[in-house]
């Protein structure tokens, strides 16, 4: 066998080899025998990755500074990661979400399931966004924007830097202009026959949550005829479909003036804007405020950020899910619905139903659950990797 023209990183005896072997995508350095030598790689390098009697696993992306010291690049280790390599994986990307989209508009990449661990690629048409949240993905950015324009077409790529991740890999928080020129204003994206409005630069994570692309629709599917409220509604997401559905009104609720000011930008290109009401403010408060004013609703979504991001945030992160059900309940008439969203991938499907369902019974009201969603399929899960099946959307009838 060739020798690998990487440097060399093994497992100690009693890490599981098989996990790797079986399709695991994380190494921790706790699993790894670190020496000098390894804690010296220059983090992002490229290594190969053998089993305690030395036999090949796979070439894995090394950051020694990180937790996770080890991510799982290619399991044939006879490969280069170059920028053959790089166009092979954003091809096989891109055909899934060809067959899934007719425009567009969709997350290209996501992550470890899509072979490229620690990087998001969100496509707006002719503009890419890259979060490159690992240290490899940093190191090979020239290359990964070359190959990206060279397989989509697009003319356009940004990077943002704003992923949590990025931190703890030891990387910087600036955004750039990798290809092409910064937008100069919000881009309009089309979806479930509404029209969002991104703002690529300056907005929250990449612009726009694709992710919750069929909780809109299922929303929407309840909302004809229907007064909506919509909260933590960031750019207008679950109202604006609901009006695209035929609700009657809709009300968003965000803390953030800009969200809201490009959620009317939205609405008023898709021509609902005499239909459409917001109001800044705490989501907490704002609930509160309602209830007080006795305002009823047909449909109420709550879409909160990640109260649980990590493990250590569970418990906190599940009261205040509770707490969000409990003080929405109450806003939702007789026969209404409640949709309850959490993209906390500390807080599993069980434990978020169980306090979305607390807090729907400490409000006085009996349920139904119809519905459990998550994540479109442009967002596929890793199935050795419980972090990238984060999403989950919970509706009731109440």
């Amino acid at each position: 066998m060739t020798p690998s023209p990487y440097p060399v990183i093994r497992l100690k005896p009693k890490a599981q080899a098989r996990a790797i072997r079986h399709g695991a995508p994380w190494v921790y350095d706790n699993e790894l025998v670190t020496d000098r030598r390894t804690k010296k790689i220059v983090p992002g390098s490229i290594a190969l990755l053998e089993d305690a009697e030395r036999n090949p696993l796979a070439l894995v992306a090394v950051n020694p500074n990180s937790r996770i010291m080890c991510r799982v690049l290619e399991r044939d280790c006879g490969k280069v990661i170059d920028g053959d390599w790089l166009r092979d994986r954003l091809a096989h990307a891109l055909a899934l979400r060809e067959r899934l989209y007719e425009a567009p508009f969709y997350r290209l990449v996501h992550a470890e399931a899509d072979g490229l661990p620690g990087v998001v690629i969100d496509r707006f048409g002719d503009t890419a966004v890259i979060q490159p949240n690992a240290a490899w993905a940093e190191l090979l950015l020239d290359p990964m924007a070359e190959a990206l324009v060279q397989v989509t077409g697009v003319n356009t790529v940004l990077k943002n830097a704003a992923g949590r991740a990025r931190g703890l890999e030891g990387l910087d928080a600036d955004n750039t202009v990798l290809v092409g020129q910064a937008p100069g204003a919000p881009l309009a994206v089309p979806m479930n026959g509404a029209i969002y409005m991104a703002d690529l630069m300056g907005g929250q994570k990449t612009g726009l949550f694709f992710d919750q692309r069929p909780n809109h629709a299922f929303a929407a599917r309840l909302s004809k005829g229907a007064r909506v409220l919509d909260v933590f509604s960031h750019v207008g997401g679950f109202s604006l479909a609901a009006l695209a559905g035929g609700a009657d009104s809709a009300l968003a609720v965000d803390g953030s003036a800009a969200a809201l000011d490009l959620a009317i930008q939205g609405a008023r290109q898709a021509g609902v804007e005499a239909r459409f009401a917001t109001r800044k403010g705490d989501a907490f408060e704002v609930l509160g405020q309602l209830a007080e004013e006795g305002a009823q609703f047909d449909v109420v979504i709550c879409d909160p950020p990640a109260f649980a991001p990590s493990k250590k945030a569970l418990e906190a992160g599940l009261r205040a899910y509770e707490r969000v059900a409990r003080m929405a309940a109450p806003l939702v008439a007789e026969g209404g619905y409640l949709g309850l969203c959490s993209c906390s991938h500390a807080a599993d499907l069980a434990r978020f139903r169980g306090a979305s369902v607390r807090g729907i019974g400490r409000a006085g009201r009996d349920a139904q659950m119809i519905h459990t969603g998550f994540a479109g399929p442009d967002h596929p899960l890793h199935p050795q990797l419980a972090e990238s099946g984060y999403l989950k959307a919970l509706f009731f009838r109440l």
